[in-house]
This record gives C-alpha cells, sequence and structure tokens, in this order.
C-alpha cells in the first residue's frame, strides 16, 4: 500500500506532501516544510492521444485548475514567502515506457514569472505527488473517474476540430486548383512581354520581366510552388482530421464500453 506522505527534496528544502481523502477523480496533497498551502492531482489524457486516460495531472491548488481557479489565498506557497503560484504538470509515459512530463509555465497569483529558483521548487513538487498518484493502487479509478468527467467536453471539441481542419483542407484544395491557372496566366503574359521586348526594347518591358518584387518573373515563381505549398497543406489537415475523428471514435467506443451509471471501484 502506498504511503499518504511523501518528503520531496527541494533547492528550498524538503516538502512534506500528505495525501487527503480521495474524492472520486483526485487526491489533494497538504503541504509542509518548505512549501504550505495544497496541491491537486488528478488524472488526464495522454498528450499525445487525447482518447487515452493514461496520465496524471498535477496542479497548485486545492482544485482542478483547468476547470476552475483557486482563490489566491489557497494557492500554495513558499515557507517564507506570501506569494501563491499558479501552475500544472503532466506526467505520461513516452512510446517506449518512460515517464515524461510536460509542464504548464508557472505564474503568481499577481501574474508574474516566478524566479528560477522558485520554478525548480514548484516543479518538484508538481512531480513528485504526480509520481506518487501514478503509483497508487487505485489510480485505475482515478483514470476512469477522470474519463467519465472529460468525455463529454472532449467530444466536443474533436467534434469541432474534425470539422474545421476538413474545410481547411477544401478551402486549401480550391486555392490549390486556383492557382494552377493564375500561373498559365502570369507564364502568358510573361512570353507577351518578352516577345513586345524584343520588337520594340521599352524600360517598362524591362521592369515586368525583371528579378524584382512586383515583377512578372518574380510572380510566376512564387505560384510555382504555391500550388504544391497548398495541396501539402490540405493533406497535413485531412491526417488531423482523421486523427481527431480516430478518437472520437475511441471515445465513444469507451462510452458504450463503460456506462454512465457504472461507478468506479
Amino acid at each position: 500500500m502506498t504511503s499518504p506522505s511523501l518528503t520531496i527534496d527541494t533547492p528550498a528544502g524538503p516538502v512534506r506532501a500528505t495525501a487527503g481523502h480521495r474524492d472520486a477523480d483526485a487526491v489533494v496533497f497538504e503541504l509542509g516544510g518548505a512549501m504550505r498551502g495544497s496541491l491537486h492531482v488528478t488524472g488526464t489524457t495522454d498528450p499525445h492521444r487525447w482518447d487515452q486516460f493514461t496520465a496524471v495531472r498535477a496542479c497548485l491548488g486545492p482544485v482542478n485548475a483547468y476547470k476552475t481557479t483557486a482563490p489566491d489565498k489557497d494557492l500554495p506557497r513558499l515557507a517564507r514567502s506570501r506569494t501563491g503560484y499558479h501552475g500544472s504538470l503532466t506526467l505520461y509515459r513516452d512510446n517506449t515506457g518512460r515517464p515524461e512530463v510536460s509542464v504548464y509555465p508557472m505564474s503568481s497569483a499577481d501574474d508574474r514569472p516566478p524566479s528560477e529558483k522558485t520554478t525548480a521548487v514548484l516543479t518538484a513538487v508538481l512531480r513528485g505527488c504526480a509520481e506518487h498518484v501514478a503509483q497508487r493502487p487505485d489510480l485505475p479509478a482515478i483514470l476512469e473517474a477522470s474519463r467519465q468527467r472529460d468525455t463529454t467536453g472532449l467530444l466536443r471539441f474533436l467534434t469541432g476540430s474534425v470539422a474545421h481542419h476538413q474545410a481547411e483542407a477544401v478551402r486549401l484544395e480550391r486555392e490549390a486548383r486556383s492557382a494552377l491557372p493564375a500561373r498559365k496566366a502570369a507564364e502568358a503574359a510573361w512570353r507577351t512581354a518578352a516577345r513586345w521586348l524584343a520588337l520594340s526594347p521599352h524600360p517598362v518591358l524591362l521592369l515586368m520581366l525583371a528579378d524584382r518584387t512586383g515583377s512578372l518573373t518574380q510572380e510566376i515563381r512564387g505560384l510555382r510552388w504555391l500550388a504544391p505549398a497548398y495541396v501539402q497543406a490540405a493533406a497535413e489537415h485531412r491526417e488531423r482530421a482523421h486523427r481527431a475523428q480516430a478518437e472520437v471514435d475511441s471515445l465513444c467506443s469507451q462510452q458504450r464500453r463503460r456506462p454512465r451509471n457504472r461507478r468506479p471501484s
């Protein structure tokens, strides 16, 4: 059984973190020693797979910072300071199973960035508590409760993302198609100007054909790479839409397998 208390070494000295009673989808730690206040740890999605609830997120304060902001008086602070801090850290595993962290930028209650030393202290405490929860025997229940909490919002966001990327792909493909006749028209104009120049040299024709800003030569050069660039960008949006739709399908499948009235153990 994982002990409810741990000691975390930080540049400011040891911080004692004691886990309170788990509230369905989260654990709140009370801090002592070099840092005072509380810290909220909950389950969340893998940063690279939003349909997979396999990560842990620690937030400074007694509440989930992604849902609500703790009052300034409830924000954790260093033992000899009156300044409270916002911030969070996500602990997940990479493709090889090694632990990785993603740190959300820290800020003080007055919106000033903390010093390098303070940032190191906050990060160490966030990571220590996140690692502690990741080893708890009730982690599956925390992750399942977090999945139930966040799936509706994720489905709404991902469905909107699918529509956005599909619309962008259609727009870019249309731009790619229109770039081809524009390039052919510019090339025809260049050949016409070249014939006129051969018959009767004129400074204006020289400027149109020169390799300079605003000339036909520059316009053609830009149009030659524009259509392929649009095609590539459209393909990237198609891929993003496909990935988001796959995550939507996965989340819906998880909902069907786990009815809403099922309570985590």
